[in-house]
């Protein structure tokens, strides 16, 4: 029995929309389950309602609301909180496909780099943007630390520029990485049940139980990190929007 764990990552085209010369521009799976994610987050958002007593649906509208809140705050200042509404929608989106990702048979979209990438862009870009248009020249201080001995400032400085423009890799990489390899994970320990099961019938069955007990826990352990994956993109995102916000400090 063939245990493939990477087939889960495959995107397959659901509708053709044309061709651009030898490109196919399609509705795929992965476009599916962004659609679906953006659709959960919408839906939870607009059925919460504004009850004085609030419901399911409500409270953990108004505790998600306010997590992402106190993190800005704390990380940003009250000046970040006009970036709420990017970084809401982006620990949301990456929060509620992950956990999408998690029910058997569905697509992760954070398991591609592509979308991982485009996101840490999108950050990147808006810090370097905000940045330079409410500092000035005065943002590009982030490259230079205070008190940093003259003969070893410039190297200094080329590590500080190095990492900056490295940011949008370790931002997109983390996030990617740790979905991609907890899924495969799952698939392997999964896939050890069914063929021990399809090899060695009733003994088989019965040996399966140890790996079925750690896909148990993986599966846990990815609802968990499922959330702490979309909550420290959120946070790095809040950190990297400090510097833009309060360069220097």
């Amino acid at each position: 029995m063939k245990i493939d764990p990477i087939h889960q990552f495959n995107i397959e085209p659901i509708i053709t929309l044309g061709h651009i010369g030898k490109h196919t521009i399609a509705i795929t799976n992965s476009t599916i389950y962004m659609f679906v994610a953006v659709g959960i987050v919408g839906l939870l958002m607009l059925a919460s309602g504004r009850q004085l007593i609030p419901g399911r649906m409500q409270s953990i509208a108004e505790i998600s609301y306010e997590f992402v809140a106190s993190t800005i705050r704390s990380t940003a200042g009250t000046e970040g909180m006009k970036f709420f509404p990017l970084i809401f929608s982006l620990f949301m989106f990456i929060c509620v496909s992950n956990l999408v990702g998690i029910i058997p048979y569905t697509f992760t979209v954070s398991s591609h780099i592509i979308v991982t990438a485009a996101l840490a862009l999108l950050v990147f870009f808006t810090v370097l943007i905000y940045g330079v248009y409410k500092n000035g020249f005065k943002f590009f201080s982030i490259f230079v630390p205070h008190g940093v001995p003259g003969y070893i400032l410039p190297l200094v400085m080329f590590i500080e520029i190095l990492s900056f423009f490295l940011r949008p890799v370790s931002h997109s990489v983390r996030l990617f990485a740790n979905m991609l390899a907890g899924h495969i994970a799952l698939k392997v320990f999964a896939g050890f049940v069914a063929m021990l099961g399809v090899s060695l019938g009733a003994i088989g069955w019965i040996g399966g139980v140890l790996p079925l007990a750690l896909t148990v826990a993986l599966t846990a352990l990815e609802l968990l990190v499922a959330f702490l994956q979309a909550y420290v993109f959120a946070i790095l995102t809040c950190i990297y929007l400090n510097d833009a916000i309060h360069p220097g400090h």
